[in-house]
């Protein structure tokens, strides 16, 4: 069952309008009214988690190499905003703690995936989970820890069952719900490419709630919204508003 405040999360934040993972993405997202957003969290090499989407530099940072090869106050000296804007130019990149303080100081909702480096699966459900455990506790709207990874999920139900995970899936395969259920997730996150009006009744009808990544066009948001999907994630935020129905 979806029991989250929102319907339409805007994309790493700020989605096409803004550098994504970055405070600036957050604070576009806001002036167009979105109070629910989607990020990414993996661990730099001191095993401090920094948002951020890929396991290397180059593509979103300049740099090089990759994330575990820097300590996070490394990583929070470079620029993530360049990439993307003159204008965004030395936007850092946010350490962890303090962008989910800065999206709970201003009521902003947040799907936070767990994205591991590769070998750093079990440490990195652990040191989220712990983390998002120990500022929201006795929160009325707990954030949702979703993640491809079954071994980051099971660490992050171990160390912080309070915390609510969601089950992403790129196509689902035949035991979703299994796979699910051993990490007592309370949403399947899908493909939206990939998803199928079938799938999506069985998600709905297992007591699930179903969250669809990445929705761009208001076409294929509302034939989903009739599927009976209760969420999703977009890059478009200029095309589909935070009350897109």
């Amino acid at each position: 069952m979806w029991r989250y405040p929102a319907t339409v999360l805007a994309h790493r934040g700020g989605g096409t309008l803004a550098p994504e993972n970055t405070l600036a993405g957050v604070r576009e997202g806001m002036a167009r009214g979105f109070r629910a957003i989607e990020y990414d969290v993996m661990l730099a090499r001191d095993g401090v988690p920094v948002v951020m989407h890929d396991p290397y530099l180059g593509r979103t940072v300049v740099g090089s190499g990759h994330v575990f090869d820097y300590d996070a106050r490394e990583l929070a000296a470079m620029d993530a905003g360049a990439w993307f804007g003159r204008q965004f130019a030395g936007e850092p990149v946010p350490l962890f703690v303090e962008f989910a303080q800065f999206c709970k100081a201003h009521g902003v909702w947040m799907n936070i995936e767990i994205k591991p480096a590769p070998g750093f699966d079990v440490q990195t459900g652990e040191v989220v989970a712990k983390i998002a455990a120990a500022m929201f506790a006795g929160e009325a709207w707990q954030p949702l820890l979703s993640s491809f990874s079954h071994e980051a999920l099971k660490a992050a139900l171990a160390v912080a069952p309070a915390v609510p995970r969601a089950y992403l899936f790129d196509e689902l395969p035949p035991d979703w719900e299994s796979r699910a259920r051993e990490v007592d997730a309370v949403a399947i996150h899908a493909n939206q490419r990939h998803l199928t009006q079938e799938q999506a009744r069985a998600v709905k009808s297992a007591g699930f709630g179903l969250f669809c990544y990445t929705v761009n066009t208001a076409e294929r948001a509302r034939e989903l919204l009739i599927w009976g999907i209760d969420a999703f994630c977009t890059d478009r935020i200029d095309l589909i508003g935070a009350n897109f129905r």
